[in-house]
């Protein structure tokens, strides 16, 4: 087939808009910290750590990363509230990297999904808005029989562009020799929790 100037021009026309479109695309970069920076631990009785409270993942997180992590959790409290918490922690603290775990609580109580999704949506980019980093952790459904992860949290990681971890609770949560009741962790599996984030974080974040 003959290429007529025209026809050449033509497709040079589209091929740039193409390039010019998908250059427009914006693209979010993982900011990094250093160890001088501050890590806040968000989330419910998971991270608090009822079952070993001494041994909380941000007290041994701590120890793994030798930076400060405060421990920002809460028994008990279900995504909505903790939506109206996070605010004032992060004023208070102006944390570098928020490591969310939440929403445990909603899917015992079989809250809306849909919900949990929404309520996380919105703690992610109020942390991003406070110039801090998300590190998003997956919680299991603990209505199942075999625990594995809801898969809301692996959409909105992939929406948002987060650092995620969507293994370590489904691990603990069917192994009874990790846990201290049928829900929460042991020391063991707080160790384990740290263990898994400090990787995450001293390989994408730290510099």
């Amino acid at each position: 087939m003959k290429i007529t100037p025209l026809k050449f021009i033509l497709f040079s026309v589209v091929l740039l808009a193409l390039v010019l479109l998908k250059s427009d695309v914006p693209e979010q970069k993982v900011k990094t910290i250093d160890t001088s920076g501050l890590i806040l631990a968000f989330g419910d009785s998971l991270t608090f750590g009822k079952g070993a409270p001494k041994q909380s993942y941000p007290s041994v997180l701590e120890k793994l990363l030798k930076m400060k992590v405060i421990n920002g959790g809460l028994s008990g409290e279900s995504s909505l509230q903790g939506l109206k918490r996070l605010p004032s922690l992060l004023q208070k603290h102006r944390p570098d990297l928020v490591i969310l775990c939440h929403g445990g609580n909603d899917l015992i109580q079989k809250k809306s999904k849909e919900k949990l999704k929404n309520n996380l949506l919105q703690m992610t980019q109020i942390i991003r808005q406070s110039g801090a980093e998300v590190l998003l952790v997956a919680v299991p459904n603990f209505k199942m029989i075999r625990f594995s992860n809801e898969s809301l949290y692996a959409e909105l990681a992939e929406q948002e562009q987060l650092l995620f971890e969507d293994e370590v609770l489904s691990e603990i949560e069917n192994d009874k020799n990790l846990k201290s009741d049928r829900i929460h962790p042991n020391a063991k599996g707080y160790v384990l929790m740290a263990e898994r984030f400090a990787e995450i974080i001293n390989t994408e974040l730290i510099h």
